[in-house]
């Protein structure tokens, strides 16, 4: 497997991160519309992401020209509150012009194996994106990958998962797979809150953990409001 290149980006304040991924976003989101004409982008659940994109909101860009995806879904029903989409829409698409037609959500509702293969069929023409938006669990999982479980780390494994036993409810999930998320010009891992620490620890001393197994070719990006530990 590619080793896996982390830039780490520490903020004292909270704020001060969202900003910061605020401009970049912005910029890759601009950089790739005045190069091939979209941006596509995948977005992760999570209390941090959510903060993102209420910010996103107020983004000066052409929303025309986005298209989203999802990392990963709750096998929940459609507007559960529960489900990454809904809390999406709710904190950002609702407030902003992207093309209904332009937002990708995963069809969970459909179940872990049915869901995954229509969603597999939604990205199969998408050859790298743009920009790919990851948390971290304390577990060390990423989207609804989880250690013990599948990662889809070759690039033989399906795009897009079908997970049935997540160790976090509820079990039935969807995501895309480690090789699939590699895949991506631009890869932001967000960690904040003291209780990811452990994992962030374990991640950057070599442990073999899920979010290890995303290894885009121009590597990752971790912003976090973790400092170091002194030796």
């Amino acid at each position: 497997m590619t080793k896996q290149i982390v830039r780490r980006h520490v903020f004292e304040q909270q704020d001060a991160l969202l900003k910061e991924l605020f401009d970049r976003i912005g910029q890759v989101a601009d950089d790739a519309i005045r190069q091939h004409g979209n941006f596509r982008i995948v977005l992760a659940g999570g209390r941090t992401p959510e903060a993102l994109y209420r910010k996103l909101v107020h983004l000066d860009t052409d929303w025309e020209h986005w298209f989203i995806y999802f990392g990963d879904e709750r096998c929940l029903p459609v507007d559960d509150p529960d489900r990454n989409d809904t809390m999406a829409r709710s904190a950002w698409f609702n407030h902003v012009a992207i093309p209904p037609e332009k937002i990708f959500r995963i069809p969970a509702e459909l179940g872990a194996e049915q869901g995954a293969m229509h969603y597999r069929q939604t990205i199969a023409t998408v050859v790298n994106f743009d920009l790919v938006l990851l948390g971290i669990g304390k577990d060390g999982h990423t989207a609804s990958l989880f250690p013990g479980n599948e990662l889809g780390i070759t690039t033989e494994s399906p795009d897009v998962l079908a997970i049935k036993n997540a160790s976090k409810q509820p079990p039935q999930r969807i995501s895309l797979s480690a090789s699939r998320l590699s895949r991506s010009e631009h890869v932001c891992f967000l960690a904040t809150g003291e209780t990811k620490s452990r994992a962030l620890e374990l991640w950057e001393s070599g442990v073999d953990l899920p979010v290890s197994a995303i290894t885009p070719v121009n590597g990752v990006d971790l912003y976090t409001d973790l400092t170091e530990k002194e030796e």
